[in-house]
């Protein structure tokens, strides 16, 4: 079965930095590739981060030199680090596994499995 749980959102100052953790399960992280995808109200869900088996890794412009996407297989674990934070990158973050990011960003209709969310806000 495939299960995605995230954690590490919060509320913190423009410029600021935070990291989100992705958990799955052995199925998961042996099955598919992992990436990150945020949505804003009123806004599409966007997809901005993805990682493969061979670390190579693919990043939306809107977050490219500031987010960092990583992996820990032997704790299944999925990482965003956040960076020079700003109020732009205000939403719900969302972990998802599919083996279509193994290739690159894909859109978000295409995407088999989702966490539930955590929440980013970023305040001026």
């Amino acid at each position: 079965q495939v299960q995605l749980v995230e954690s590490g959102g919060g509320s913190v100052q423009a410029g600021g930095s935070l990291r989100l953790s992705c958990v799955g399960n052995g199925y998961t992280y042996s099955t598919y590739c992992m990436g990150w995808f945020r949505q804003a109200p009123g806004k599409e869900r966007e997809g901005i981060a993805r990682i493969n088996n061979y670390g190579r890794t693919t990043y939306a412009d809107s977050v490219k030199g500031r987010f960092t996407i990583s992996k820990d297989n032997t704790k299944n674990t999925l990482y965003l680090q956040m960076n020079s934070l700003k109020p732009e990158d205000t939403a719900m973050y969302y972990c998802a596994a599919d083996r279509d990011f193994c290739y690159g960003l894909i859109p978000a209709a295409d995407v088999d499995y989702w966490g539930q969310g955590t929440q980013v806000t970023v305040s001026s």
